[in-house]
């Protein structure tokens, strides 16, 4: 069955029971005391990313969510309490959510849309690397370091205004439908489509009404991620320390402390995602793989991508042929 945006004007079974019940199951979103909605409550089989229609018909009490939301108004519109600030959320427009902000909702009716996007922070880590500049101006890019690495637990949230930009328009339309119908290369084509949201959302800076907080060391994760992305080959934390006037002790603490990682941990991470992109889109040797992400030991890199992805590199492009096929 072919999907159409009409089906999101359908009554739910989520929406049937809501009708039945005078206030949430708070079951249905977590396991804790506290309401904080739990992404593996949505998120299956390793997905990082996953859409769905918020329920409507009932006022959701103030919560939390360990993971980071966009909420899109498709039709209607979405009234909230987020931190201390009431926000009215119209058609076409969208708000960024970090795992630290509390909000709370009123009821939505009957021709009131809106999609919600549940996304695991890593969703995030390779696609940032991507954006990553010296300048560090761009709002968006800040929040999502600011919610992967944030260390102090602040909330913070970005409300976008963008119901005539017809691009990001466009954008989301097609991610949900490739969401609600998904097929061959859907996680692909999700992930190309969040990339372009990001440039747009970069191109459309003057529209978001709230920025996020600049924690300590800011500058220091721009830095420390934009030279790992330049140069992940041969990056040294020595390297980076010496052009940068840190001792080497002085500057793992304060990466330490901003990212709650180490630099051989980010630097590692780099590396394996790009492993995977050659092994996925080149015929290179396992071996010459291993020499091109910065990796001499073939051997040390054969326990590092198997401990890290769960399979050697020779099996993981044995996955992506049978998958193909």
């Amino acid at each position: 069955m072919v999907f159409t945006f009409a089906e999101l004007f359908q009554l739910t079974d989520e929406e049937e029971q809501i009708l039945k019940q005078i206030e949430i199951n708070r079951s249905v979103y977590t396991s804790q005391t506290e309401f904080v909605i739990e992404r593996a409550k949505f998120l299956h089989h390793q997905k990082r990313i996953d859409i769905r229609k918020h329920p409507r018909f009932i006022a959701f009490p103030p919560h939390k969510h360990d993971y980071i939301e966009i909420n899109y108004v498709y039709h209607g519109q979405l009234t909230q309490q987020v931190g201390q600030d009431e926000i009215v959320l119209q058609q076409g427009e969208l708000l960024f959510l970090n795992q630290h902000i509390e909000h709370a909702l009123e009821p939505c009716q009957h021709h009131d849309i809106i999609i919600n996007f549940i996304i695991d922070p890593v969703f995030f880590n390779q696609m940032i690397q991507q954006f990553i500049t010296d300048s560090g101006n761009y709002t968006i890019i800040q929040f999502l370091i600011n919610s992967i690495f944030n260390q102090d637990n602040s909330g913070q949230y970005l409300l976008y205004r963008v119901a005539a930009v017809a691009e990001i328009q466009e954008i989301f339309q097609n991610i949900i439908v490739e969401m609600m119908e998904p097929g061959l290369l859907s996680e692909a084509k999700v992930k190309f489509q969040m990339g372009l949201l990001m440039i747009e959302l970069i191109k459309q800076a003057h529209l978001v009404e709230h920025q996020p907080n600049r924690p300590t060391h800011h500058h220091l994760v721009f830095g420390v991620l934009n030279y790992i992305e330049q140069s992940y080959q041969t990056a040294q934390l020595s390297h980076f320390a010496s052009e940068n006037r840190f001792t080497i002790d002085r500057l793992s603490k304060l990466i330490k402390q901003a990212t709650g990682q180490t630099f051989k941990t980010l630097l590692q991470e780099k590396r394996l995602n790009q492993a995977e992109f050659l092994l996925t889109n080149t015929d290179y040797s396992v071996e010459q793989i291993a020499y091109e992400i910065g990796y001499e030991n073939i051997s040390y890199f054969y326990r590092l991508f198997k401990t890290t992805k769960g399979c050697t590199p020779r099996q993981f492009r044995k996955k992506l042929a049978e998958v193909a096929n």
